[in-house]
């Protein structure tokens, strides 16, 4: 894998169907600033990254940034309850992605037919994890295929919104008050948690300790980009109001003007491309990252083995979760619970940097702000978004005591399976 494909992993990542829903939610707290507030979250993303990024060049690991913890805190129960917490909810992303691209596929297809949605969403999973199944150099040319894709169609856009926009809609006089946009920068900044799957790509780096913060630091500057750029095309075409109503045809209805019914094809196109791509990043660290969990014993050694010599049983395992989810579960009620445990990850893995920076010769302030950041981005989410969904809350809760559960109970059983001589 090269520099460039591993980073298209993250912008895969990253670009997918968020930028759709994020305009018209950011849009009703931050108004036409919201390319100023995709620009802050952008540089809260980079000072992770620049933490993902030391650590990767220190320890490059398939295990990615589970690695990371382990470094700080050991491979206790800190690291395990992490590592089945980060292993759960990449299921429910991919299942929530997924579901996203079924919801696109059949209201092409099908006219809205929310039996084919769910048809269309496992059928999606079931290829992904196949191409994952063939190979790390298949899923690579795939992603760079999709990210391509979705990277022109929104460059075009941009091009053309930007170069017919009303400058007046954009103007700082009708911004909010900085309350508005920092409030806004909790939601903005959930357009760039995929990052954090560049750093399972090490396995696949001819070499991991330069190339791995190359591919981060390149991935967080395209994605931040096409954001600011979407934005301001998106807001210097309509006004506030209409991308909140609107909301996940923002981009289509800013398009029509110059694009006329081409655009929501156009959009229509980049929405497929983009959640597929998505859910292709999702599952691709669940094989690396369980063979090495299992390895250093946080997870059953049956996450170690391929079934049929081939295919990896933890990505087994989370392709049947994430089909689960999809046909069982109403994942509309918690389409936040990936960000606020995305929030809670990041903000460990930083916390564990801070007793190995001295070997990663990363820069003790950056990391103080970095993590200050980061919870203070979740605190902002927790005060503005999850008292408004319950379900959300309630969840969120429910997953952690769960990965608690598990680590608790195979800390357990592997304990009884040692020999005395080794306990």
């Amino acid at each position: 894998m090269t520099v460039v494909q591993a980073s298209f992993i993250g912008v895969g990542a990253m670009v997918g169907a968020g930028i759709f829903a994020l305009l018209g939610a950011a849009g009703a707290v931050a108004g036409s600033a919201v390319w100023l507030s995709f620009l802050i979250a952008g540089a809260i993303a980079g000072l992770q990254g620049y933490s993902f990024a030391k650590l990767g060049s220190a320890y490059p690991s398939s295990g990615g940034m589970l690695t990371y913890l382990a470094k700080g805190f050991g491979e206790g129960h800190v690291t395990g309850i992490v590592s089945w917490l980060f292993y759960m909810t990449g299921a429910i992303v991919a299942a929530m992605v997924a579901t996203s691209f079924g919801g696109y596929a059949s209201a092409v297809a099908t006219d809205d037919d929310p039996v084919w949605a769910v048809v269309f969403a496992v059928l999606l999973v079931v290829v992904m994890t196949t191409l994952n199944v063939v190979g790390s150099s298949a899923v690579a040319r795939v992603q760079a295929v999709i990210v391509n894709v979705v990277l022109a169609i929104l460059t075009l856009f941009a091009i053309v919104t930007i170069a017919n926009w009303n400058p007046s809609l954009l103007s700082p006089a009708g911004y909010p008050g900085v309350r508005e946009i920092i409030s806004s920068v909790a939601l903005t900044f959930f357009a760039f948690l995929g990052f954090g799957v560049i750093t399972f790509t090490a396995k696949d780096l001819p070499r991991p300790a330069r190339q791995l913060p190359r591919a981060m630091y390149l991935a967080l500057l395209i994605a931040t980009a096409v954001y600011v750029a979407v934005s301001l095309g998106v807001f210097g075409t309509l006004t506030a109001d209409e991308v909140v109503e609107y909301g996940p045809t923002a981009l289509a209805e800013a398009a029509k003007p110059t694009l006329g019914e081409a655009g929501y094809a156009l959009m229509v196109i980049t929405a497929l491309f983009s959640t597929a791509g998505a859910v292709n990043a999702s599952l691709y660290p669940s094989a690396g990252m369980t063979r090495h969990l299992a390895q250093v014993g946080q997870f059953p050694g049956a996450f170690a083995r391929q079934i049929g010599g081939r295919a990896p049983f933890g990505l087994l395992v989370m392709a049947l979760l994430t089909i689960f989810m999809i046909v069982a579960l109403d994942l509309n009620a918690i389409a936040s619970l990936g960000s606020a445990v995305a929030l809670l990850i990041f903000s460990a893995v930083t916390v564990s940097h801070f007793r190995t920076y001295r070997e990663t010769g990363a820069s003790l302030l950056i990391l103080i702000v970095a993590l200050v950041a980061t919870l203070g981005t979740f605190v902002v989410f927790t005060t503005t978004t999850l008292v408004n969904e319950p379900r959300t809350a309630i969840a969120l809760v429910v997953i952690v005591l769960a990965a608690i559960t598990l680590d608790l109970i195979w800390k357990r059983v592997r304990e009884r399976s040692l020999p005395s001589a080794d306990r």
